[in-house]
């Protein structure tokens, strides 16, 4: 399987945490930088996290930064996102791909859903 595989989502109150999980094939996590993208209903899909050489940095929009941290694990090739003081703003469906995003390289993601 070549495509990510998400989870981790869930429905939480506002100001709550959640962690998502972004599972990779071997091949693309070692030799690719990966983002978290989302996308909520009616809205363009947004670049959320991005890791740039290899993971040795990692940028973050302004929407979530100081909110968000993302992290990975080598042994099991998946990246993490920590998602804390969630807004409502924040429902969408999560996704992870490359950086930059391939066409092929979208899993199914995975919803979040922050109430008020």
């Amino acid at each position: 399987q070549m495509q990510p595989v998400e989870s981790g989502g869930g429905l939480v109150q506002a100001g709550g945490s959640l962690r998502l999980s972004c599972k990779l094939p071997r091949i693309t996590f070692m030799h690719n930088d990966i983002s978290w993208y989302r996308q909520a209903p009616g809205k363009q899909q947004r670049e959320l996290v991005a890791t740039h050489t290899r993971g040795g940095r990692t940028s973050y929009a302004d929407s979530v930064r100081g909110r968000f941290t993302m992290s990975r694990n080598v042994d099991n090739y998946t990246y993490y996102v920590q998602m804390d003081s969630l807004k409502p703003e924040d429902t969408a469906v999560y996704y992870c791909n490359t950086n930059p995003a391939r066409r092929n390289g979208w899993g199914q993601g995975t919803q979040v859903t922050v109430s008020s």
